[in-house]
């Protein structure tokens, strides 16, 4: 039996493998092959029926997803569009659970509206596949932050929403059924941010680079423990210390210790988010006999699975049309919100503001440096407001957006596992189920295997990085000329409190120099001679390897110098491709 599994799993990943290789080639989402692979499975004869525990999909696979996906996710973008984000998570997945749920009360028989409201948050999910097709078609960053912070959250959201309408059936008030909700979600929040900071600082503390890597694949099943066992959202739980852990790693980890970690959960990520997509279409063959054996109809579970995929459709359709209008308010004000903050920063930075008053007996110099401090931390926090309605207003949403909004949100693994968490007294379960799965892969297949051509026929596939790397190099030069402001006034120390000698600081700045001219003779060739010199560096550390390869096979030099200089070449390379394709 294990033997069996064991083959299993090898088969599994082989053709995981094959499938994520195969379909770009083919300009096909990977999580699209692998439900069609997984169906066409299913039905073949020597297939036994798969059935799967919802609870290995919703506390084995979905807190580590997510997780991985918060820790990737950048921290400033989702803040700036929190409202909307949160609106799209939270308030529709509500709207579409009560509105789905009456409609599928009344049509399908021998079920209330308590459990067609669940059905209803079954329904309401989206999935996260819609970001690796919109990534891929180019949109812009906005865009894709909306969409992934909305399938990070409203998975959590849409459990909980489930657990409600579950436990409503037990005649729980409505201010019950809130309450629980709200507990669920503020109790989360908190073990999030207490587990995110524990990591960090427990890692932070790790010396070796193998032990810091397996902390981190135990963080998203601590938080979401404590959190269920806490009756809250172990999910919301796993998201909130991502969050935490991929806003504070870069100044609280060390380099490897990110590069290695992002490496193993890239690999992680890959397998357990196709295996979910895998494990969906072998589900099929299993559910239609679970329906057949209760005596329901196929028909009329694909027309109901048909009308619930127009619903949510609907319902996404309505709900974005006004939210957009209200962000095309809000920029409207977003020029003259910024002219009233840039007066003010520039009156703040001038000195021409009046200071608080120094409070009897406090110092003067006490009180000049709580000023100063106060006046710098005002600075910063309208400099970020600037830098917000820039972002927003550069990267608007209009209708094209809107229609990309709407199509992106496919249904996927999440609601075929919820449903399939149902109690198994539940009305018309397996009918529920089948329901699930055909408004779950109809989508995937038709909305995602559309999403991409969508995507350029509205004209908003970008094709041209120069703004990117004109932004990159700006960046890099305004580093450049911090480090040698720094380096001049000799205020860098060792380790241990003493200068550096004149010779080292003479190498830092030219080095320091030589960066900030290759990067400005980038800007002034273009980004092909760039490449080109980029390329034909490579190809000369190619060239060296080649050659160290053949002197290890002589035997000429110790190996743990053959291993030290090997380290160095692999070490160029991989500074190089950063620089070269950012």
């Amino acid at each position: 039996m294990t033997m069996d599994l064991l083959e299993v799993a090898l088969i599994g990943i082989v053709a995981i493998v094959a499938v994520n290789v195969i379909a770009p080639k083919i300009r096909i989402a990977a999580p699209l092959l692998l439900v069609l692979l997984g169906i066409g499975i299913s039905f073949l004869p020597m297939v036994a029926p798969v059935e799967i525990e919802p609870e290995w999909i919703l506390g084995g696979v979905l807190p580590p997803l997510l997780y991985s996906a918060a820790v990737n996710m950048p921290t400033m973008d989702f803040r700036r569009d929190l409202r909307t984000i949160s609106a799209y998570s939270v308030l529709l997945v509500i709207a579409s659970a009560v509105v789905i749920g009456y409609v599928m009360s009344r049509l399908v028989p021998g079920i209330d509206l308590a459990t067609g409201i669940a059905l209803g948050a079954i329904l309401s999910p989206t999935d996260a596949v819609a970001t690796s097709i919109v990534k891929r078609a180019g949109v812009s960053s906005r865009l894709t932050t909306v969409l992934e912070g909305e399938s990070l959250l409203n998975d959590a959201s849409a459990l909980v929403l489930l657990r409600s309408a579950t436990a409503a059936t037990a005649l729980l008030s409505a201010r019950e059924i809130a309450g629980d909700f709200l507990w669920a979600v503020v109790v989360a929040v908190g073990i999030g941010l207490v587990i995110g900071k524990l990591n960090l600082a427990v890692r932070a503390r790790i010396p070796h680079t193998t032990s810091s890597v397996a902390i981190s694949l135990v963080v998203p099943f601590v938080a979401y423990i404590p959190a269920e066992h806490l009756n809250a959202s172990g999910l919301v739980a796993a998201v909130v210390a991502g969050l935490v852990t991929g806003h504070g790693s870069p100044s609280r980890l060390r380099p490897q210790d990110r590069l290695t970690t992002e490496a193993v959960w890239q690999t992680l990520e890959m397998l357990l988010e196709s295996a979910i997509f895998l494990l969906m279409g072998l589900e099929l063959y299993g559910l239609v006999l679970e329906v057949h054996e209760e005596h329901g109809s196929i028909q009329t579970a694909l027309w109901l699975a048909a009308l619930g995929t127009v619903m949510v459709i609907v319902l996404r359709a309505a709900f974005v049309a006004p939210s957009l209008w209200l962000l095309a308010r809000r920029g409207r004000r977003n020029p003259k919100t910024r002219a009233r903050i840039a007066a003010i920063k520039d009156r703040l930075d001038a000195g021409d503001l009046s200071p608080p008053t120094r409070r009897p007996g406090t110092d003067k110099a006490e009180h000049e440096a709580r000023v100063s401090a106060r006046s710098a931390q005002l600075s910063t926090y309208l400099t970020r407001q600037i830098a917000d309605l820039d972002y927003l207003s550069a990267q608007a949403f209009g209708w094209r957006e809107g229609i990309v909004l709407v199509w992106a949100g496919m249904r996927g693994a999440v609601t075929l596992a919820a449903a399939q968490s149902l109690p198994a007294d539940t009305p018309q379960r397996a009918s529920l189920i089948l329901i699930a799965f055909f408004v779950a892969a109809g989508t995937l297949l038709v909305q995602g295997g559309t999403l991409g051509w969508l995507v350029r026929l509205l004209g908003l596939a970008r094709t041209e990085p120069d703004e990117h790397q004109e932004k990159l190099h700006e960046l890099r030069r305004e580093l450049s000329d911090v480090a040698a402001e720094r380096l001049s006034d000799n205020s860098l120390t060792k380790p241990d409190g003493t200068a550096f000698s004149p010779l080292a600081v003479d190498w830092a700045l030219k080095i320091i120099s030589s960066l900030a001219a290759a990067d400005d003779q980038h800007t002034a060739e273009g980004t092909n001679l760039h490449s080109e010199r980029g390329q034909l560096r490579l190809a000369l550390i190619e060239l060296q390897r080649e050659e160290l390869l053949r002197i290890r096979d002589l035997g000429t030099y110790p190996s743990s110098v053959l291993e030290d200089t090997l380290t160095q070449l692999d070490a160029d390379q991989l500074s190089l491709e950063l620089r070269t394709n950012p």
